[in-house]
């Protein structure tokens, strides 16, 4: 659930069937994070708290324009019957956004996003197609496509709405809503939802808690309850899913690192080359940095000895460069610092695994590794950072 929060009948049924089984376990491992497991008879939903990280979560997020088309769609869709043409539904979408002040300008770039937020919707089971093909509204806003609107599910759309008073000061509502003073449920969301947990970005109090209770009462019981392995290193920690824990990567989220492509090939090639980069300091111990004019160099003159990459990319190693970072973003291993005029990517301790493994350029097996989803266990003779410096935690 934490990695598909929506479970649908016909979809999800024997995830369903297991979280009714098990009903008092799965709401306490979730209450542990302040997260909320809603039942309804043809919805299991999971209300997570908002991610504090905003950056880190909006590289694998939606463009704003679909996600603007997104909610202006569920306002429509409320007042909708249970059965309505897509023609309708878009009409009724534009109509609140003139309400709402926002522009609606009717060209093919916006049908894109209308086309692709109902994607969004039909993901979730709230405008469901049961006639037709959606992908023809592309062509037409009257493409004969009939939608089934089930409103009960719209009411668990927003899963924290917040204090309302705040709406008109978006920053302050979103300062609001992701607020949790609590440092220890603070760490345990991040090591549920997060690649890895790094002591360089830590407070005193999470520091602390990371320190004293990431494998006493705390971290290691919460491991347990999910499933997962504890690693801790002197760079972090992180929770690790067992390789006999699930059948296919892609049960683990949707966006996977390694995995076979020219971009994750051209990725595990920089690793190296951040390995041994003079740069620092870091945003922590073992980060490693590279200038983008240096990835984009390094790139442009190994490509073309890579057999079976993208002739596309090896032709344009600046626009290789672009989905290799935007990627390493994703999955939680590289952080863009633009401080300085040629703008650094800092890499991820992590990437010493995969530096270590030398793994084949575009043939390798795909392994889950972004923000809000998990690690696949790792070879016994690797550690998740890549470093054997354990530290000894003192007793809680």
């Amino acid at each position: 659930m934490a990695a598909n929060p929506w479970l649908l009948p016909g979809r999800d049924d024997a995830a369903i069937g297991a979280v009714r089984r098990n009903r008092g376990a799965v709401r306490d491992a979730f209450a542990r994070l302040g997260w909320v497991v809603v039942e309804e008879r043809d919805l299991v939903r999971l209300r997570k708290s908002p991610p504090p990280r905003r950056r880190a979560w909006q590289a694998t997020a939606p463009p704003p324009q679909v996600c603007s088309w997104f909610f202006l769609l569920v306002a429509a869709a409320e007042g909708m019957p249970p059965r309505c043409g897509i023609g309708q539904l878009a009409r009724a979408a534009r109509t609140a956004a003139a309400e709402a002040g926002l522009p609606a300008t009717g060209d093919i770039r916006e049908r894109r996003a209308i086309h692709a937020a109902f994607g969004l919707l039909g993901e979730r089971g709230l405008v469901t197609a049961i006639d037709g093909d959606v992908g023809d509204f592309l062509d037409s806003d009257d493409a004969p496509v009939l939608l089934a609107v089930h409103h009960t599910r719209l009411l668990h759309v927003i899963a924290n709405p917040g204090d309302l008073e705040l709406l008109e000061d978006p920053a302050r509502w979103l300062d609001r809503v992701e607020a949790e003073e609590d440092p220890a449920r603070r760490m345990r969301r991040r090591l549920i939802d997060d690649t890895a947990v790094y002591a360089g970005d830590l407070d005193e109090a999470e520091a602390d808690w990371l320190s004293r209770r990431v494998r006493g009462d705390d971290g290691g019981p919460l491991a347990e309850q999910f499933g997962l392995h504890l690693e801790r290193r002197a760079e972090g920690a992180a929770f690790v899913v067992p390789d006999d824990a699930f059948r296919r990567a892609r049960d683990l989220g949707d966006v996977g690192f390694p995995r076979p492509g020219t971009v994750a090939a051209a990725a595990v090639l920089l690793f190296g080359h951040a390995a041994d980069s003079p740069l620092d300091p870091g945003p922590g111990p073992g980060w490693r940095g590279l200038h983008e004019s240096t990835i984009r160099a390094v790139l442009a003159d190994a490509a073309p000895d890579q057999p079976g990459w993208s002739a596309d990319l090896v032709l344009d190693p600046a626009a290789l460069a672009e989905h290799v970072t935007r990627l390493l973003d994703q999955v939680g291993l590289a952080r863009r610092d633009d401080t300085s005029s040629d703008t650094v990517w800092w890499f991820s301790p992590m990437t010493a695994r995969w530096t270590a493994q030398q793994p084949p350029p575009a043939k390798q097996t795909p392994r889950p590794a972004p923000a809000a989803q998990r690690h696949r266990g790792l070879p016994d003779e690797l550690d998740l950072f890549g470093t054997d410096d354990e530290p000894e935690d003192p007793a809680p």
